[in-house]
């Protein structure tokens, strides 16, 4: 994908969409999709919208520790009812440890998502490979992902989602850290219990027939927007399964194949 289209939003207003944005995630207030005050804006204005947001968590002390693919598996596009992956930043206020308890209070729309996730021992940068991922990985362990758009019905076209950061929220690692060759990721299967009972099956290949795939896609938008991938990230590399709503009192429990496990609960 390219992005060399001529800006149409100035920067003003690129400002002015990010901090609506950044409103929104902070007070847990649900707002309208930014298309429907600008019906034109394009992808790569969405990108324009994230990094800004990106800069001024930045400005408050907040560290992007990686990156996430979203949207990148068939039920996870279905669900949403989008065609196209998309990427988002993860700073280091957005962790929680495994066996927590992560609060929904100043949550929206909390769901939760099984997640292979790569943490790189080199650069990746430009148009890569699968390949050029697994090399250029240290190791791949479980992650769990709590989502939350802020937009109201958790309706949302492409462009929005992607200046919402692509609805990331927090994220969990947990389970053992794999080399990235000693499993075929593609057959790495996972169950999702929701409060004791399964609610989700799935296996790696659902993320673009490999986890890697999604990674090597995530450079190439980084690519687009001027950004690389340094060594030493944590990079999730999108949903197995579609996601799992959830409110105060759930516990979620995702269980990865010679991977271990991870689970959370949730409370007011």
């Amino acid at each position: 994908m390219s992005f060399d289209t001529p800006k149409a939003l100035s920067d003003i207003a690129i400002e002015r969409l990010a901090e609506r944005v950044e409103t929104a995630q902070r007070y847990a207030t649900p707002i309208h999709k930014l298309t429907e005050d600008y019906p034109d804006l394009t992808v790569a204005e969405g990108y324009r919208v994230q990094t800004a947001l990106r800069r001024s968590l930045e400005g408050r002390g907040q560290r992007v520790i990686g990156w996430k693919a979203g949207l990148t598996s068939k039920p996870k596009m279905a669900q949403m009812g989008v065609s196209t992956p998309a990427i988002g930043f993860l700073t280091d206020a957005m962790e929680r440890p495994a066996n927590s308890a992560i609060s929904v209070s100043d949550l929206i729309h909390p769901r939760v998502e099984a997640e292979i996730a790569f943490v790189t021992k080199a650069e990746l940068s430009g148009k890569v490979t699968a390949a050029d991922v697994m090399a250029a990985t240290d190791y791949v362990q479980p992650a769990l992902e709590v989502i939350d758009s802020r937009f109201s019905g958790f309706k949302f076209d492409l462009e929005s989602v992607i200046a919402d950061n692509s609805s990331s929220a927090r994220y969990v690692p947990g389970g053992r850290m794999v080399r990235p060759d000693a499993l075929d990721l593609r057959t790495v299967g996972v169950v999702m219990e929701h409060n004791g009972q399964i609610a989700q099956i799935g296996a790696g290949a659902e993320v673009l027939g490999h986890p890697a795939e999604a990674i090597a896609m995530l450079v190439s938008v980084l690519d687009d927007i001027g950004e690389t991938l340094p060594a030493g990230s944590f990079v999730m590399a999108g949903a197995i399964t579609a996601a799992i709503p959830v409110k105060a009192g759930d516990t979620i429990t995702a269980r990865f194949y010679e991977m271990g496990s991870i689970t959370v609960t949730f409370t007011d």
